[in-house]
């Protein structure tokens, strides 16, 4: 026949029974090749068909692309790779198969050449689009070994291509340097844990990772995630739920982190003595790797619920990981004890309460500055005088450290002392000058840079008497009965800080019921590339038009009123004049299933017996309770919930010990898979916040009271 490859007179010999079982060969053995250039199987030259039964009994991805046509012959792995061209390629051209890719540098090309001339080809990693099952586009990554085919007169006659797909692979290296870089921005074991678990559940496709490191004391704390969870960004954002157990627990994750020694178990129930639930029990097969860190014991595990082989690269790429993680620990071990220390330090400097007075409602907020891990020098207080009336103080000293927040503690305690002698703005700032010039002189350094205002409330004559000494002057909110609030800053002097001979006037101005005083620092105004004063406007419009003058709200308000980070501490300190004086309860809850359950009840009692609207109570019992849910699933402490009623509006504020940081607006979708999610306080409440504290986290809530 005109045109065949190879054609010999003697009989063909057969190929290989067994290749005769894959679709592939069927699809190859049942093509008519007697319409083709090669012509009828029995004519083709017995090389050919060696390699041919070669290609068809190999699990290895082959193909041959034979004749003057380069007509495709391949094998069941070769078919997994070109997807949806499977099987109409065989016995087609490769330039009509491979048309979209044809041109590209090793490709079309390098099958022509290598017929052409011989030789051999190897692409080491090529990445090709390849159209997959379903018709979707992927760009797969392969090295392809190409080479030429001879009959038996010795004429190339085809193309041999071998091809191993390294996608996965690839994606797995790709993987491993991303969660190097995810891992680098961590600085808490949470975020550790979060990163660790993410990672791990994708690259490894696994159906159960977990993390665990040692407590210090001989016990362990592990988290995990499973397959199929339902991981939100809020809860991305909320601290992990950390299983504790004893230094014994016999999990496999312990044994590798406690003997350093990797764990694989191949089949079998490597969770059996250690389940918590059904999930771990369907695990079957489990790598377990030590973290291999100094300073932190602690462990990677990777399950999944069918036998598995884990390869060479397998392991090596868990064991790589494991030791991206153990550093990655380490350095948050290290940050959270130094983290701790700043804490307690910041902790010991600001008052630990403020005054309760039924006239006066006192708030205040302070956000740490810089990466949360030093002490600051900012300060507020707010203390009852001998004279009944309010003193309330805002101050910075400069500096993010140990001495900077030593200072501040001195200032502070030095300011109290003066204003109890004698309360007058003007004395007690003139006092603490000389006290600030000394500690300069005793320091040597001129660089002892202090601000502060403070002042003076008298409540019963609606007065308000104010000195500064550097600070920004201070912002009021007017809010008279029936009239449109407005912000205005007081007509101060800032004057020069303190140890400067600063000699501050005091200005005395009204502070009449429904007003709220607000002092700042300079972090909550200043960013860099913008004017102060475009700052201070932002402020005074964003606290004109919050929904009411609570000065918790308030706070909140003007952390936020002006976009963009600082790297200064945040601090304010807002005093409302209330119209009337409000009704104040609170219930602290143990970290239990049944507290969300007493809060409802009791909270719905409480606003019972208040004469509080149905429409109101309502609402705030469905947001109290999810609030308390998720303080009882996030920090695993007991929470504290406090009501505070007025005449215009309700304050619900639920506040625990465990959590770091604030949830913020861009995460109100879910905060627990387990509950309702922020999305609810967003849409029930008339105003809802964060605020972080050294001793926690608060989250509160207002409903504004519709009028009589």
């Amino acid at each position: 026949m005109p045109g065949t490859v190879g054609r010999i007179p003697t009989p063909p010999a057969p190929l290989s029974g067994s290749s005769t079982r894959t679709e592939a060969a069927a699809a190859v053995l049942g093509h008519d090749w007697a319409g083709t250039s090669l012509g009828p199987r029995h004519s083709w030259d017995p090389a050919v068909r060696a390699v041919v039964d070669l290609i068809l009994a190999s699990p290895v991805p082959m193909a041959l692309a034979c004749g003057e046509d380069l007509l495709l012959i391949y094998n069941d792995g070769y078919a997994a790779l070109i997807g949806e061209n499977h099987p109409t390629a065989v016995g087609r051209p490769a330039v009509e198969v491979f048309h979209e890719l044809w041109h590209l540098p090793g490709v079309g090309n390098v099958l022509e050449r290598i017929y052409r001339d011989g030789g051999t080809f190897l692409e080491k990693e090529s990445t090709l689009p390849l159209v997959r099952t379903g018709g979707v586009v992927e760009q797969a990554v392969f090295t392809c070994g190409y080479s030429p085919v001879r009959d038996g007169s010795g004429s190339i006659v085809g193309v041999l291509a071998v091809a191993a797909e390294t996608t996965h692979v690839t994606r797995q290296l790709q993987s491993l340097g991303e969660v190097a870089a995810a891992l680098a921005g961590t600085l808490t074991l949470d975020d550790v844990a979060r990163v660790s678990l993410r990672y791990a559940l994708t690259t490894f496709d696994a159906d159960r990772v977990a993390f665990a490191v040692d407590e210090g004391g001989g016990g362990w704390r592990m988290v995990r995630r499973i397959r199929g969870e339902l991981i939100d960004e809020a809860d991305e954002r909320l601290p992990p739920l950390w299983r504790r157990t004893a230094a014994d627990w016999p999990d496999p994750l312990v044994q590798a982190a406690r003997s350093g020694t990797p764990l694989i178990i191949g089949t079998g129930q490597p969770l059996r003595e250690s389940a918590a639930d059904r999930h771990d029990q369907k695990i079957v097969s489990l790598a377990a790797m030590p973290l291999r860190a100094s300073v932190v014991r602690g462990g990677l595990s990777v399950g999944h619920q069918a036998a598995r082989v884990w390869s060479a690269a397998e392991r090596a790429l868990l064991a790589a990981s494991a030791e991206l993680i153990g550093q990655a620990a380490e350095r948050a071990r290290r940050f959270e004890t130094q983290h701790g220390t700043a804490q307690l330090l910041q902790r010991s400097m600001l008052p630990e309460h403020l005054p309760d007075l039924p006239r006066l409602r006192i708030a205040a907020r302070y956000d740490p500055g810089v990466d949360g891990n030093a002490a600051g020098g900012d300060f507020y207080d707010a203390f009852l005088l001998p004279t009944g009336r309010l003193g309330v103080v805002l101050g910075d000293v400069a500096g993010h450290d140990v001495r900077a927040a030593a200072r501040m503690g001195q200032v502070r305690a030095a300011l109290r002392a003066l204003a109890l002698s004698d309360p007058r703005p003007d004395a007690v700032l003139a006092g603490l000058d000389r006290l600030v010039a000394s500690l300069a002189a005793e320091a040597g350094t001129p660089e002892l840079f202090v601000t502060v205002v403070f002042g003076v409330i008298d409540a019963d004559r609606q007065e308000l008497a104010l000195a500064t000494a550097g600070h920004p002057a201070p912002l009021i909110r007017r809010c008279a009965p029936d009239d449109q609030p407005y912000a205005e800053y007081v007509d101060l002097p800032a004057g020069a800080p303190l140890g400067l001979g600063a000699r501050p006037a005091v200005a005395t101005v009204r502070f009449a019921p429904g007003d709220t005083l607000l002092l700042f620092s300079d972090g909550v105004v200043e960013r860099r590339r913008q004017s102060l004063s475009a700052g201070l406007g932002a402020l005074a419009e964003a606290v004109a038009g919050a929904g009411s003058g609570d000065p918790r709200a308030l706070c909140a308000v003007a952390s936020a009123a002006v976009p963009g980070t600082t790297e200064d501490d945040v601090a304010v300190l807002a005093v409302e004049h209330a119209l009337k004086p409000s009704r104040s309860a609170s219930i602290e809850v143990p970290a239990e299933p049944t507290a969300p359950g007493r809060v409802r009840r009791w909270l719905t009692a409480q606003l019972g017996e208040w004469r509080v609207s149905e429409s109101v109570i309502g609402a705030a019992v469905l947001c109290t309770s999810e609030l308390t849910t998720n303080a009882l699933l996030h920090a695993g402490t007991a929470a504290r919930v406090e009501i505070d009623l007025s005449a215009e509006r309700l304050l619900v504020s639920v506040a625990d010990s465990g959590t770091r940081g604030a949830v913020t607006r861009a995460q109100t979708d879910t905060l627990s898979s387990r509950g309702r999610g922020l999305g609810l306080i967003e849409e029930l409440s008339d105003a809802w916040g964060t605020d972080p504290t050294v001793r926690g986290s608060t989250v509160w809530f207002e409903l504004l009271l519709p009028a009589e």
